[in-house]
């Protein structure tokens, strides 16, 4: 590899994991243009307007701004004041027969469930150790000589800590629960596979153990509204990349990634607009870089598209309440799981979000935004429109009117706050954010040596985003950005020189 005094990055994707990259490259001296088919950036975890509301596109917590979480790490790298407040209880969980408040002191779930306080030790001292280690620049899974040695390092300077962790490796969240005598508890159970059905897309029966708990530590690290909506996380960053001299483009549409001697050289958009480059960064899924490289997709990423499995999508629920309507000191995000037994999802569990009262900018006088969720097959949505448009929109009226009766059994009132409301599936996750059939939330985190890194197999292209380790969030891919970004570096390295604001920080060299 030969240093040289410039190099061109482009990013396809201004998603917390694009912007994040960009930004941290920009900083090292790269050029840097980021292009994003849409007006606003944010992806899946973006904020939009509709009749005077904010509402979020898809996610709609977030967490990793404690002391060395993937937030507070980037916010001192690129010197960043993230427009935050912590929110505790986390959120009310409503199971068939109780209640539950998730607080940062877990006090609300071992009241309910008392034989689990030994298993809350034992996820806070594990969940403890791997943000540590994410601290560290882990690198997993190691894709190079260079990524092994740095996991090495890592590993023997937290011996003997780390060694705890070897056995959770290499069992699931289902098998540790037995261990501790806990799977008797039928709503224990459930009240676990709810949170990772959430946090990693698979219930304890498929989520790998030492995933699952630093996946089950949101709420004692603290979960955060975002001013203005959880986009601000990502309009804080278009910032960052601007201040640091790269560009920002919305409205420019991605349509070929071109090719030539088997490196990318540049990208084209749908307004026929022509970027050189020499690194491109994806934000996007496997199947849609797939899509972007056509007949230069590598035979390994056309093998994966074929063989992997879908991810889950969203039935989203976009609502705007008559707040005097509410119950008084209503907490500001629930979940509810209408059954006890069976499959959650589709409707059966349901995660609501509501604008904070102290941010007024979300709605406009009197009134509240409400974004609701549930896991959906994607396929079913697609196959259904294209048999019969009439029942595909019959399925949605009544998805709507199921998920808002259950609201009503655990939040009595809710519905008749109802003013404005707007359904989407999976198709229209689709159409407004380019994921494939409009997945969401990454792959099932089910076996550490399965994870998928951000490799492509071609030299000068990496994906970011929640397609790669450690998945889904604005936490976890930050973690991924972090990871690209020091991925990029050591592979199309800058010569040194002498640059002010555009020195790149690691979190070693911040002594973490």
């Amino acid at each position: 590899m030969t240093a040289q005094d410039t190099a061109r990055v482009v990013v396809i994707g201004a998603g917390v994991a694009g912007l994040t990259s960009a930004a941290l490259l920009a900083q090292a001296g790269y050029e840097v243009t980021v292009l994003e088919a849409q007006t606003y950036p944010g992806g899946c975890a973006g904020t939009f307007y509709h009749k005077k509301y904010r509402f979020e596109a898809g996610a709609t917590v977030a967490g990793g701004f404690q002391p060395n979480g993937p937030h507070a790490l980037i916010g001192d790298l690129l010197d960043i004041d993230w427009p935050v407040r912590v929110h505790d209880p986390a959120w009310v969980v409503h199971l068939p027969d109780r209640s539950i408040a998730l607080t940062r002191d877990n006090a609300g779930v071992i009241d309910q469930f008392p034989d689990s306080a030994f298993f809350w030790d034992e996820q806070s001292a594990l969940a403890d150790l791997g943000w540590s280690l994410s601290a560290q620049g882990l690198p997993w899974p190691p894709t190079d000589a260079a990524e092994l040695a740095q996991l090495l390092k890592v590993g023997v300077s937290n011996l003997p800590h780390d060694l705890r962790m070897i056995p959770f490796a290499l069992m699931t969240a289902h098998q540790w629960l037995a261990l501790r005598g806990l799977t008797r508890d039928e709503a224990f159970v459930r009240f676990i596979d709810a949170q990772l059905l959430i946090s990693s897309q698979t219930t304890s029966h498929g989520a790998n153990a030492i995933y699952s708990a630093t996946a089950l530590d949101l709420a004692r690290q603290g979960v955060y509204h975002v001013e203005g909506g959880i986009g601000g996380l990502s309009d804080t960053l278009v910032d960052k990349v601007r201040e640091l001299g790269g560009e920002v483009r919305f409205r420019q549409r991605v349509e070929q990634i071109d090719m030539k001697d088997d490196k990318v050289v540049g990208v084209r958009t749908k307004k026929g607009e022509y970027y050189d480059a020499d690194f491109v960064l994806a934000n996007v899924t496997p199947w849609s870089l797939d899509d972007l490289l056509g007949e230069a997709s590598p035979h390994g990423l056309q093998r994966e598209v074929e063989q992997r499995n879908q991810g889950w999508g969203a039935f989203v629920l976009h609502l705007g309440l008559e707040a005097d309507k509410l119950p008084p000191g209503l907490p500001d995000h629930h979940q509810i799981i209408t059954e006890m037994r069976g499959p959650l999802g589709e409707t059966r569990s349901i995660f609501i979000s509501m604008s904070p009262e102290w941010d007024t900018s979300r709605a406009p006088e009197g009134r509240r935004a409400v974004t609701v969720t549930t896991h959906t097959n994607v396929q079913q949505w697609w196959d259904l429109l294209a048999q019969d448009e009439a029942a595909y929109s019959a399925r949605k009226d009544a998805y709507a009117d199921q998920m808002l009766t259950n609201i009503e059994r655990a939040l009595p009132g809710f519905r008749s706050s109802v003013d404005l409301l707007m359904p989407g599936t999976p198709v229209t996750y689709q159409f407004y954010t380019d994921r494939h059939l409009g997945m969401v939330g990454g792959f099932p985190q089910t076996s550490l040596f399965k994870a998928r890194g951000p490799r492509t197999g071609i030299a000068n292209l990496r994906l970011v985003g929640d397609s790669i380790f450690p998945g889904q969030s604005t936490a976890g891919v930050s973690l991924g950005a972090l990871r690209v970004a020091k991925d990029v570096q050591r592979h199309l390295p800058l010569k040194q020189r002498a640059r002010t604001a555009k020195r790149v920080e690691t979190p070693e060299s911040l002594g973490v």
